[in-house]
């Protein structure tokens, strides 16, 4: 081995180890210890915890990539951003934290001595404690690490924009075999060199999942580097077990990747030539539990699939304590730590400074460094709406323009983005593409049109990479919009929960700032389905959204453009929130004027005075809708309703913030029992049209006094490529099964409506007839107007 070969001298070597040999203990004690954290009295099964949590197989080769790290960022001054993907990897992260001394400064309970170790070990997944994840409690962490797949893409989502920052994402090779994580191996080719940061990929290669060996170590090395070559990639190979020749390997591969970043960053933004530069990644193949149990009873346990957990599990099993001791001894704590238990001074310096330190990187703490959107006003933007109903618009194409201009008026402070897959033009919001392009630094021919390697409009065929590198742009401080169709949403579900988890803890947790808020408009909805059909058709994403925390989980259904423009500026102020917009993107009417649907969308939920008739008098029935098409239905509903019983007193009420319809000891937007009753009445009957599953509605106002007469039409899952009323009367949630079930549920109607109900049965024939026949919805309802003075 050359001297070029061996960046570390002898004596960085020894402390290197030390460093390493500290963070590892700590790891193992915070798995098994409750008391006597640095052995200095005989280990005792009482000083044991009583439930073996947490997951030491890739916990060294976190802390040895820790390590590392620290070097280039003391030589270099690089700010660096440490994403840990392995799961169950926060024994480590959270050991290195405490060994930089930033969680003390987090958490100043947990003191650099004796009485500080003791709470650091007991702490780990024991009650009232942390998680064995590098969790919001963890400093330094903008990554979970739960489920597994999101780390790649939330570390490319940090730098965006972030020309000054690297994020150093260690990809598990469990987590290298999900989806979502090889998908976002491809987000090299939507990096700007010149106005981003970078992402330097670690993949970990320690062979085995929890009980089987991952895929990716056990390929040759040749069609293991040939495969992250043809991802866009420059590999480095870094592989044995051997300490001290690993660190060397490791010493010299960083100082490699980082002269290469270095260069690539130096040459677009010295010349601006922005072609694709084939960006430095590092594959680390080490031993699984290393340095742990080679074996344990006669069993192959470093190297092997029983170190993923907990090597050992019972230690009332002959000699188990007594290898937990010798594994703890082997450590040698009594070199690394004082007398009082403080890490020595010597071993510390191998830590950054400040907020160098990864741990303290301002930007793991995004909400610190937020800043506020500049959004133009909505009301020049409005559709001018003299009579409701009076003007068709395209709802999500009008706020399209809005985005526009948001986008133009944030592209100086660069933090707002909107994501789609491969959606945003079909979603109608192609008004954006007038202030930026789409983000793109992969091959471009010249008869392409809106790509660029500068642009703010991301676009990548994978739900999951988009939600990614949103979590990772909003939790490093900025702000983003996500479009997609209401359908597909559902692939992000899981990743929804996670992030929402995020949002409940961090709340939790002191010294973490409120983030923007992860902000979705869902689009080419269930109702609005012509010719892709019953494989497009499911509202059940807002049902998926609600069941999160009250103060974590909006819905909102604006029914026009209007409606839209402010329920959007609203989320876009809010932090620490999943906003869920449902709008449709086709032409519609338009119901309220800007100045209307400010103080309907302020309250939520209201009466629409000119829709009802029964101003000072107790209304007959109250017709309810929660929807863009739901709404139209129902009003054309209280149009055939009026015209058959004139003298009906019906009450139009219209929601657009769908919490509302909690009780308010449920949800903050809920609506107190006696505004709801006032509504809703007592004890008339409610016929509620809703954009969504039935079940949801009779969900959320099971509390309510008048909740046995709510009679909800929704979503009953049947669909198919058809007409857009046909798709509604297939769910009985036109206008004519709403006349339908009005009539049922009047009493005083029981004799008088037999001919109204007669006429609206006749409509569904004719109706069936027609489209059947001509293949489109009959003139008269294509055609329909509301007409009520």
């Amino acid at each position: 081995m050359t001297t070029q070969q061996t960046p570390l001298s002898a004596q960085e070597l020894a402390l290197f180890n030390k460093w390493w040999g500290a963070a590892n203990y700590l790891s193992v004690a915070q798995i098994y210890l409750l008391a006597n954290p640095l052995l200095r009295e005989n280990l005792t099964l009482e000083q044991t915890k009583p439930r073996l949590l947490g997951h030491w197989g890739t916990t060294p080769g976190l802390n040895f990539l820790y390590l590392h790290l620290n070097r280039i960022i003391r030589e270099q001054k690089k700010s660096i951003l440490f994403v840990a993907g392995p799961g169950h990897g926060a024994p480590g992260v959270v050991a290195s934290t405490y060994l930089e001394g930033t969680y003390t400064e987090y958490f100043p309970e947990v003191t650099q001595d004796f009485e500080g170790l003791e709470r650091l070990v007991k702490q780990f997944s024991f009650p009232g404690g942390i998680p064995s994840h590098a969790a919001p409690t963890t400093p330094g962490s903008i990554h979970e690490g739960g489920e597994l797949g999101y780390s790649l893409s939330h570390a490319f989502g940090a730098v965006f924009d972030n020309p000054d920052l690297i994020a150093a994402c260690v990809v598990g090779d469990g987590e290298a075999e999900t989806g979502p994580l090889a998908t976002s191996w491809h987000s090299n080719k939507f990096l700007n060199p010149a106005t981003d940061g970078a992402v330097l990929p670690i993949l970990h290669l320690n062979g085995y999942k929890i009980a089987n060996p991952t895929v990716l170590a056990r390929i040759s090395s040749d069609e293991l580097l040939a495969l992250f070559r043809g991802y866009g990639y420059t590999p480095i190979l870094v592989e044995g077990h051997e300490p001290d020749l690993m660190h060397q390997k490791m010493a010299v591969a960083m100082d490699q990747a980082f002269a290469s970043i270095t260069a690539i960053q130096k040459k677009a933004r010295e010349t601006g030539d922005l072609t694709r530069p084939l960006w430095p990644m590092i594959i680390m193949r080490s031993p699984k539990g290393w340095t742990g149990p080679k074996t344990v009873d006669g069993l192959r346990t470093e190297g092997y699939w029983r170190s993923h957990q907990v090597p050992f599990s019972d230690l009332t099993k002959p000699g188990h304590l007594e290898l937990l001791g010798e594994w703890l001894r082997s450590y040698k704590p009594e070199t690394l730590f004082d007398e009082k238990g403080t890490l020595l001074p010597e071993i510390r310096a191998l830590a950054p400074h400040g907020e160098l330190r990864m741990s303290a990187n301002p930007h793991a703490n995004g909400g610190a460094l937020k800043r506020p959107l500049r959004l133009p006003d909505i009301k020049d933007y409005a559709v001018s709406v003299t009579s409701p109903g009076g003007v068709n618009g395209e709802s999500t194409r009008v706020l399209g323009t809005w985005l526009r201009d948001v986008m133009r008026d944030n592209l100086a402070s660069r933090n707002f983005r909107v994501w789609s897959p491969d959606e945003n033009n079909s979603n109608r919001l192609g008004a954006v593409l007038d202030a930026t392009p789409r983000a793109w630094d992969a091959e471009t021919f010249d008869y392409d049109d809106h790509l660029a390697p500068d642009g703010h409009v991301m676009e990548i065929l994978s739900e999951h990479t988009c939600q990614g590198w949103l979590e990772g742009y909003l939790l490093t401080g900025r702000h983003g919009f996500f479009s997609c169709y209401e359908a597909f949403i559902h692939i992000v579900d899981s990743m929804v929960n996670q992030h929402a988890k995020w949002l409940k803890t961090a709340k939790e947790v002191p010294w973490r700032r409120p983030i923007a808020s992860l902000n979705y408009l869902l689009t080419s909805h269930v109702w609005r389905q012509d010719h892709n059909g019953f494989s497009h058709q499911d509202p059940g994403f807002i049902d998926h959204v609600i069941n999160k925390k009250a103060d974590i989980a909006r819905v909102y259904l604006p029914p026009d453009a209007n409606t839209l423009l402010w329920v959007t500026q609203h989320c876009l102020k809010s932090w620490d929130r999943v906003n869920v917009i449902v709008a449709g993107k086709q032409p519609e009417p338009q119901w309220l004027s800007m100045d209307a649907a400010i103080k309907h969308c302020k309250q939520g939920i209201g009466m629409w005075e000119w829709a009802s008739n029964d101003e000072g008098s107790e209304p007959d029935l109250v017709m309810a809708c929660a929807g863009d098409v739901p709404t139209l239905e129902t009003l054309a509903a209280v149009s055939i309703l009026r015209h058959h019983v004139p003298d009906l007193k019906i009450r139009v009420v219209n929601v657009v913030d769908l919490l509302t319809m909690m009780s308010h000891d449920q949800h903050p937007h809920g609506l107190e029992d006696a505004e709801f009753d006032s509504l809703f009445t007592l004890d008339k009957p409610v016929i509620f049209a809703f954009h969504g599953y039935p079940q949801l509605i009779h969900k959320l106002i099971y509390k309510r006094i008048n909740a046995r007469n709510f009679h909800v039409h929704g979503f009953r899952e049947e669909g198919t490529t058809t007409t857009p009323f046909d798709m509604t009367v297939l769910n009985h949630l036109d206008r004519y099964h709403l006349v339908l079930n009005a009539v049922r549920r009047v009493p005083k109607l029981a004799d008088r409506a037999a001919y109204a109900a007669q006429a609206v049965r006749d409509k569904l024939v004719e109706h069936r007839l027609y489209v059947d026949a001509h293949g489109e919805d009959m003139p008269e309802i294509r055609d329909w107007k509301w007409l009520e003075k």
